[in-house]
């Protein structure tokens, strides 16, 4: 069972209206699920009413999710962004600082990773020094 990570730590999924890719979606659909081949400015340009993105994270050395993301939101996406896969728990403020809202793993990564190690980075908004570097 997979499990979803937010800043307040483990939860179970409570998306229930499933998901379709981005080549099965028509202009009702409201979660989408993508790869992380996926063109952000094509992706931004179908969305219409769509509540959730979905991007997958195929490797943890796959990055191409958090420049994905960070397009949407710039594009002014405001709906849900969930990472899933292959990410880590040190990844995770970069996957909110990106623009993520949750982050998708499974029960594997849960218990090679417990909550306390992604909660450690859940602060991801005080420990930003780019911010800082930027002012």
């Amino acid at each position: 069972m997979n499990v979803i990570v937010t800043d307040q730590g483990f939860s179970p999924d409570d998306w229930t209206d499933g998901f379709v890719t981005l080549d099965d979606a028509a202009n009702d659909v409201v979660a989408l699920d993508v790869s992380s081949e996926t063109d952000p400015d094509e992706l931004y340009d179908r969305l219409g009413g769509t509540r959730l993105v979905r991007i997958d994270f195929p490797s943890f050395a796959d990055g191409r999710g958090f420049t994905i993301a960070r397009t949407l939101r710039l594009k002014g996406y405001k709906g849900r962004l969930r990472a899933k896969g292959h990410v880590l728990a040190d990844q995770y403020a970069m996957a909110r600082r990106s623009g993520f809202d949750e982050v998708e793993i499974d029960g594997e990564l849960a218990d090679r990773q417990p909550e306390d190690q992604w909660l450690a980075r859940a602060n991801w908004k005080e420990n930003n020094y780019q911010a800082r570097l930027r002012g």
